[in-house]
């Protein structure tokens, strides 16, 4: 059981709060009523508000309404009034723009530029609004003056600015290749950068808006002009300072390569040899004419020719390069093609003309001539990769220019090569044309230096030579089989030489003398093999041909030793008397020995005579074929004046023994030697 007062205590607890309920429901009952009565009073008042803005809404709505419409209506006035000026504009273009197209472009062609545009606008809104009205005329008029000054300036800015390219400078282009050294790159300005910014921006609006392609018929005209001239110009420039100094040349690039005889060298683009043609006319002209001024003259036009055909490749070059930045980019292939038709059209007919000429001299054996053809073939094949680089994308008759020109060029350089070889067989025997001494005859020189002149172009005649081979087609041969070929010709050629000179020989009258015009030539022919390559290119298909002329030498050497028998014969022992010694000579034995000393010493005085005005120009073969009978008439004679020297056979022995051994020596030394 709780205790009473505890019991107490929790009554009185539970009393208080029941007591602070009480209290808290009054308190919320008041604050109800309270709230009860502000909510009647704002509806009241919100309702009356309501009604107020209704009031206020129903009169603001109609003004509202009615500024919208003002201000609509204000709008499109505004707009009019804009579009009636924008008309308006149209029918003073004219007007603000007729003097500056009457003053023409020059030194104003952005604000020209921008008053061709007006004038444009207005064209394309008569049209398209007004097609009847006068203004569209009068703009149309303006328009098209407008047009014709910009292709006027267009022509101005290209002629009065495109200069002909120096010849100074093409030379130091085209050198700049083949320097070793590191060199500044030489560009070329066509047209000076403002210029060129002018005839860009002219050019764009003639295709955009001129509608007119004509400016490219000028443009292709008056550069090609520039670029004929150009090449010319070079042409002239290597006559002139050849005519005056003997050289053409770039003073800004050193020229390091010998090319011609005669003259200072000149630098001939892509070559790697020397072309040295010494007297070439002389060597070759089967007239043996003195023509020296005109083989300075090919070589100065073969120079020219040269120089010319790698200069148009370096402008032809730098003219496209030009061009894209002027013309569309799909008329530029047909105007550059019709840019450089004169420039290579005239490098054609001039290679034409070479042709030509090399046709006329081989038909009379002037191969001097036909020898120009080499160097210019030879370059033109090795630009032509460049040449149909520069030709890309031009008409199949441009590209077919070049090939057919290197065509003509082997075809005729293969004829002059057959010519000259059956030139050199059928080579008359012209009695007054042997050398009396019998020396190199001139048509050994002259075949040998033909064939020397062959090793500069061995890949360029064999190429000749291969071309003419119905068995292989112009791009099958190889470089082997032109080597081949090349080499049965140098074979060809001096088998004919052989065979000329062995019937030239018989000319002599003396079987001595013919041996030693045999000895010469074929001396000089082999020296002149193993001295140049030539020894190697006929190796190719004569692997005995040095062994061979050795042996032709040494025999013609002891044909030549023949002629001494009349001389020996009378002193040697075969042939002395016999008789026994300290017995006295009969008269007949006496007379026998007089006749063996005489003819000796005749013989001796009329072979050293004769044989002193013979030639042998090689030292070591001369001293080795003197040193050679020397021996052989010392020993003889020596022998015989042994045997004869104390034997009483005459009283006056001073008649008969005329010579001591030393002084037969010493005759013979002085054989093949006119000076002595």
């Amino acid at each position: 059981m709780i205790p009473p007062q505890e019991a107490s205590a929790r009554r009185r607890e539970i009393e208080d709060k029941l007591k602070q309920e009480e209290e808290t429901l009054s308190f919320i009952r008041d604050s109800l009523e309270k709230s009860d009565q502000l909510t009647k009073n704002m509806v009241s008042i919100l309702s009356s508000f309501e009604s107020r803005l209704m009031k206020l809404e129903n009169s603001i709505i109609p003004v509202h309404k009615q500024t919208e419409n003002l201000q609509r209506l204000q709008e499109n006035v505004e707009k009019t009034l804009s579009c009636l000026d924008h008309v308006i504009s149209y029918y003073h273009v004219a007007s603000d723009t007729e003097k500056i197209i009457r003053e023409g472009p020059t030194g104003r062609l952005e604000e020209y530029l921008g008053s061709m545009a007006k004038i444009q606008k207005a064209v394309e809104y008569f049209q398209d609004n007004s097609p009847d009205s006068p203004e569209l005329n009068k703009v149309k008029l303006l328009f098209e003056r407008g047009k014709e000054s910009l292709e006027s300036e267009f022509r101005s800015l290209m002629t009065r600015h495109s200069k002909v390219v120096s010849p100074v400078l093409i030379l130091d282009l085209i050198s700049g290749d083949d320097e070793l050294e590191v060199q500044e790159e030489v560009v070329l300005e066509h047209l000076p950068e403002s210029a060129l910014q002018d005839v860009v921006r002219i050019s764009r609006w003639l295709v955009e808006y001129g509608r007119n392609h004509d400016f490219m018929n000028v443009y292709y005209q008056i550069r090609s002009s520039q670029l004929d001239r150009s090449i010319k110009g070079l042409k002239e420039h290597f006559r002139k300072s050849s005519s005056s100094s003997g050289v053409p040349y770039s003073p800004a690039i050193p020229n390091k390569r010998k090319d011609t005889p005669t003259k200072k060298p000149v630098k001939r683009p892509g070559h790697e040899h020397d072309f040295r043609v010494k007297h070439l006319s002389e060597a070759l002209n089967d007239k043996h004419g003195p023509v020296a001024g005109r083989d300075d003259m090919l070589d100065v036009e073969t120079d020219a020719y040269i120089h010319c055909v790698s200069a148009f490749v370096k402008l032809a070059q730098s003219e496209y390069q030009l061009l894209t930045d002027i013309i569309p980019e799909h008329h530029q292939k047909k105007t550059f093609d019709s840019l450089i038709q004169d420039a290579l059209d005239g490098l054609m007919l001039e290679g034409e003309n070479i042709v030509s000429a090399a046709r006329k001299a081989i038909i009379r054996h002037d191969f001097s001539t036909v020898l120009t053809v080499f160097p210019i073939l030879r370059h033109l094949k090795q630009t032509k990769p460049e040449f149909d680089q520069v030709l890309q994308g031009t008409a199949a008759s441009t590209k077919n220019k070049l090939p057919s020109l290197i065509t003509s060029m082997e075809t005729i350089g293969a004829k002059a090569l057959e010519d000259f070889a059956d030139n050199i067989k059928n080579d008359p025997d012209k009695e007054y044309n042997m050398p009396k001494d019998g020396t190199v005859h001139e048509l050994t020189s002259n075949a040998i230096l033909f064939l020397q002149q062959l090793l500069d172009f061995q890949e360029t005649a064999g190429a000749m030579l291969a071309s003419q081979e119905t068995s292989s087609s112009a791009t099958s041969y190889s470089s082997e089989f032109s080597k081949r070929l090349l080499s049965t010709y140098i074979c060809k050629v001096l088998g004919n030489l052989q065979l000329n000179l062995l019937s030239k020989s018989k000319v002599y009258e003396d079987p001595a003398l013919s041996a030693i015009f045999l000895h010469n030539n074929y001396n000089y022919i082999l020296k002149s093999l193993e001295k140049s390559e030539l020894i190697q290119l006929v190796a190719v298909t004569q692997k005995t041909a040095e062994r061979s002329y050795r042996e032709h030498i040494e025999q013609q050497i002891q044909t030549y030793q023949r002629s001494w028998l009349k001389v020996t014969d009378y002193i040697s022992e075969k042939n002395l008397p016999v008789f026994q010694s300290g017995v006295k000579l009969r008269d007949k034995e006496r007379q026998m020995i007089k006749e063996r000393f005489k003819g000796f010493n005749d013989g001796l005085e009329e072979l050293c005579k004769i044989q002193k005005a013979w030639a042998i120009p090689d030292t070591e073969q001369r001293d080795k074929i003197r040193q050679v009978q020397k021996n052989i008439v010392k020993e003889t004679y020596g022998a015989f004046l042994q045997r004869y020297n104390n034997v009483p056979f005459t009283k006056n022995p001073e008649k008969y023994v005329k010579y001591q051994v030393d002084q037969v020596g010493d005759m013979i030394d002085r054989l093949f030697d006119t000076s002595a």
